[in-house]
């Protein structure tokens, strides 16, 4: 057979097409550029395996668990397409280079590009840490094989996924909720939100008082707060501990009659400097960013979510302009350093840049697979100014958020001096009171000319005395005191984690990816066991269900220094000190007296779903989180009044937007105490003699009318069906009548509401009669208020009471006009982003029935449950909307029945 022709023909393969459009412009002539648009196959669902593998070792998480947890991997629907361009690409190349990212996941994307594509012509794996000529022509001289050490640690952790998720939710399924996933990671992360909140919930405030004054000499003046009285130091919020109990010995704890009474004491007394220390002050930069700062210092300074940052620094990667932007390291390139202090000198002068130039060591022992730090990209950088009109705005914020920290690494110090003035007076009473004031001069600011680093919420006193300059005072002199006043104050608890301490927290304890905390943070809220308030993260009731369930029956799994070894074992098998396959037997099956997940599964015992769902609040009153969301229930006897027979206990929904620490026990009486009754009985409906009762729903107050059971002498009568031979069948249970109901206007309450106006509700839809076209015209209550319908066309109206007096002349006047988009008054929308790049229409967001969305008027697209209408930006509506766009119309599953297709083996 004749050898193919040669065609000059070179095929890369990178993930994106945007990456591939710019890493084009640098290949140059008879290179052909195409994206596999991520990953091309990955594990099916089990249901989704041929019939054959179904009842085989494979066939319950689609990994062979009994040879050496082989995956069975299929070409994803939507890639199959893909697939087939890239085959026919690669036929007309002579050679293929697999340009994937060069961590993990990009291997194993190149690995499985390999392993369907089976090409026969030279193959070359091609990475580089930027999209820039320089880098490219760096890549082209470093070219290897697939790392299969990485590609086997991806894999491993694909499967390790599975196995955790499949065999872990089931659990949470019958036990919390259905619906419910259960993360490797993303339950740790869970754990650690509950954890911070359970703190909060437990702690006890300590009250605690100080003093303050303005005080005046020759040269200023500068307010000072009291630091001790007679000689022993005033007592702060760092010397409580949680429980509001005092920790430190030999301190002054004041109290109000004591910090008042001193205050007054000191109104005449005479001041005097006791001594002022002043001391060097030096401030070195911060390192360059690496994914996890990068995440913490966008969330403080941009107020950006992870998931948003990830997003503009992918694109600002693929686009040329920073480094990539998944990376452990904080090391810079010898090119970059130099650019750095080259562009440091040019813009601040060269005093501003030290004569050695700084070198940062990874805090991480595997650095997500040597790549450097997270900076702009090329050998010269380009200044915010020179990018400025190719960004869009929030691009530009993280490119100069980036610039700035790097340039910044490479300058010289902050110098300065702290200065610390004590002076005292004796009160009227005679206790002695000394004062402390502390400023900070900076003489030289060094990298601050260019990037100061933000600061997450502390507990304790702001003690912080930066960039005040304090008069020249000397020991002895005297000062004159001014506005002393006692001042109190309360011990507070744990902040809760915003994303950026959530992240910081994370890769201290060393969970997880770096590149996966923003996929994982947003998991965790789209799951709804977190929520935003703010910017902090308040994990929802049903979030403590499944930590507590995990904790009591799946400890390990939660455990934040057994996931923190997971991942350490990872970077083990990347570095190929162990192999996969080993591993994930010893996790799954275990070993002598390590028992494996499975084991643990098996051996679960009973689970008390009912103490699982349960908190208590108070010794009466517990909360219980049930299918509908969580509510208190109290255990103390509620006995009818008319018999003095108990009842069922009482019950009151808790308010969605109550947070878990503000439920304290004089909260859950007060939601008990003004609860709506439960249930109320209206009376009887005389037509058919049934009672009538109003009732609070979840989406809120009824009125329906109970049915009663069939009588043993009713089921009797029933007619009597017979098999063909004649015997009778058995009695069939009679399908229970639905009953009427109808939703309580607006103006209506459980307790308000009649017999009569509840009749008249249950009677809806109400006929208004025919149009000249006999076409029947009602009016009725909907979920978005009242409104005609007449066939498929609706039609809104102005309130409630109207539904019982609209008449048929006035309804037909209504449809006699052109129909209304939208509710009656126009609702202005919740945000606008000015005009869409492609469809030139102006975007919105709307609230929705499903909630908030965007629009340019053509393309909807729901706001992501993880992103707050505060933090949403023009750039992420405007990529949302292009997304959604790329994705087509929803196709729509056809009724009739598709003809049975051949079973294709899928290859492994």
């Amino acid at each position: 057979m004749p050898s193919k022709a040669k065609t000059g023909k070179k095929l890369v393969i990178v993930e994106s097409p945007a990456k591939s459009k710019t890493i084009a412009k640098y290949l140059g002539e008879g290179f052909i550029v195409e994206a596999s648009i991520g990953h091309i196959r990955d594990l099916p669902q089990p249901s989704e395996l041929p019939a054959e593998l179904k009842k085989t070792s494979v066939g319950k998480f689609a990994v062979d668990i009994e040879h050496d947890f082989k995956p069975y991997y299929v070409v994803s629907p939507d890639k199959k397409k893909k697939v087939t361009e890239l085959k026919a690409a690669l036929k007309d190349a002579d050679e293929l280079y697999l340009a994937t990212d060069g961590d993990r996941e990009g291997e194993a994307i190149a690995w499985h590009l390999l392993e369907v594509l089976k090409p026969k012509v030279p193959v070359y794996r091609m990475t580089f840490g930027e999209i820039t000529k320089e880098a490219i022509q760096r890549a082209m001289g470093n070219l290897r094989d697939v790392d299969q050490d990485l590609v086997d640690a991806q894999e491993t952790r694909r499967v390790l996924d599975r196995l955790y998720g499949y065999e872990i939710s089931p659990v949470l399924w019958r036990k919390v909720a259905r619906g419910l996933s259960a993360g490797r990671v993303q339950s740790v992360v869970t754990r650690m939100v509950v954890d911070r909140e359970r703190e909060r919930m437990a702690f006890k405030a300590a009250s605690y008082w100080d003093l303050t004054g303005q005080f005046g000499a020759d040269s200023g003046s500068f307010k000072a707060k009291l630091a001790a009285v007679d000689a022993a130091k005033v007592a702060t919020g760092r010397d409580f501990n949680d429980n509001g109990e005092l920790t430190s010995r030999n301190v002054a704890h004041l109290n109000e009659e004591l910090a008042t009474s001193l205050a007054a004491g000191l109104q005449d007394a005479s001041f005097t400097v006791r001594s002022v220390d002043t001391k060097p002050y030096t401030r070195r930069p911060a390192a360059p960013f690496t994914t996890s700062t990068l995440q913490q210092e966008a969330g403080r300074k941009l107020r950006f979510s992870s998931k948003s940052t990830m997003q503009i620094a992918q694109r600002l990667y693929e686009n040329g302009y920073i480094t990539y932007m998944r990376t452990d390291s904080s090391a810079l390139s010898d090119e970059a350093i130099t650019a750095a202090r080259r562009q440091a000198s040019e813009l601040y002068g060269p005093e501003y840049v030290p004569q050695s130039p700084r070198v940062y060591s990874n805090k991480a022992a595997n650095a997500q697979e040597a790549h450097e730090a997270i900076r702009p990209a090329g050998d010269s950088f380009r200044t915010p100014a020179q990018v400025a009109k190719q960004l869009s705005g929030d691009e530009f914020r993280l490119y100069e958020l980036i610039w700035k920290r790097t340039v910044a690494s490479q300058m010289g110090d902050a110098k300065g001096s702290t200065a610390t003035i004590r002076l005292g007076a004796a009160a009227s009473d005679g206790r002695d009171a000394e004062f402390s004031a502390s400023g900070t001069v900076i003489t030289f600011p060094g990298f601050l000319a260019a990037y100061e680093e933000g600061k997450d919420e502390t507990r304790g006193d702001d003690d912080s005395d930066e960039a005040r300059r304090l008069p020249n005072v000397a020991r002895g002199d005297s000062l004159t005191a001014a506005d002393i006043q006692a001042v109190g104050h309360e011990t507070s608890p744990p902040p809760r984690y915003t994303e950026a301490s959530l992240t910081a927290e994370l890769e201290k304890k060393g969970i997880g990816r770096p590149s996966t905390y923003a996929s994982t943070i947003s998991t965790i809220q789209d799951r709804g066991y977190v929520r935003k308030q703010g910017s902090a993260l308040v994990p929802s009731w049903i979030a403590f269900s499944v930590i507590r369930l995990l904790e009591q029956h799946f400890s390990d799994y939660v455990d934040y220094e057994f996931t923190a070894d997971m991942e350490g074992d990872l970077d083990k098998i990347a570095n190929g000190q162990e192999a996969g396959a080993s591993w994930l037997r010893h996790f799954y099956f275990g070993e002598d007296s390590d028992p494996g997940l499975l084991s643990i599964v098996n051996n679960l015992g009973e689970i008390d779903a009912r103490e699982i769902n349960s908190i208590p609040i108070t010794d009466d009153i517990t909360l219980r989180v049930g299918k509908f969301g969580p509510y208190l229930e109290s255990s103390a006897a509620v006995v009818d009044p008319e018999t003095g027979e108990i009842v069922e206990s009482a019950r009151a929904n808790v308010p969605e937007d109550l947070a878990p620490d503000e439920l304290t026990a004089a909260k859950a009486i007060e939601l008990m105490e003004t609860a709506a009754p439960e249930e109320r009985v209206l009376g009887t409906d005389p037509h058919t003699g049934h009672t009538v009762v109003a009732k609070n729903g979840r989406y809120g107050a009824y009125v329906t009318e109970i049915i009663p059971e069939m009588t043993e002498e009713e089921l009797a009568r029933q007619p009597v069906e017979y098999y063909k031979n004649g015997k009778p069948k058995p009695p069939k249970k009679p399908v229970k009548a639905k009953p009427r109901t109808g939703s309580l206007f607006k103006s209506m309450t459980v307790e308000s509401v009649t017999l009569d106006e509840a009749l008249q509700l249950m009677s809806l839809p109400r006929a208004l009669g025919e149009d000249a076209e006999g076409n029947l015209i009602t009016v009725q209550n909907g979920r978005f208020g009242p409104y005609l319908k007449k066939g498929t066309d609706s039609r809104s109206i102005g309130s409630e009471e109207e539904i019982f007096t609209i008449t048929l002349e006035q309804a037909l006047e209504i449809y006699s006009q052109p129909k209304q988009r939208g509710a009656r008054a126009a609702v202005p929308p919740l945000a606008e982003f000015g005009p869409d790049p492609v469809s030139e229409k102006n975007i919105v967001v709307k609230e929705g029935r499903f909630g908030p969305y965007i629009t340019d008027g053509i393309t909807n697209i729901t706001v992501p449950r993880a992103t707050s209408l505060e933090e949403l930006t023009r750039e992420q509506a405007v990529e949302l909307l292009a997304e959604k766009r790329a994705k087509g119309p929803v196709k729509r599953t056809a009724t009739r029945k598709a003809p049975a297709k051949k079973k294709a083996t899928a290859k492994k």
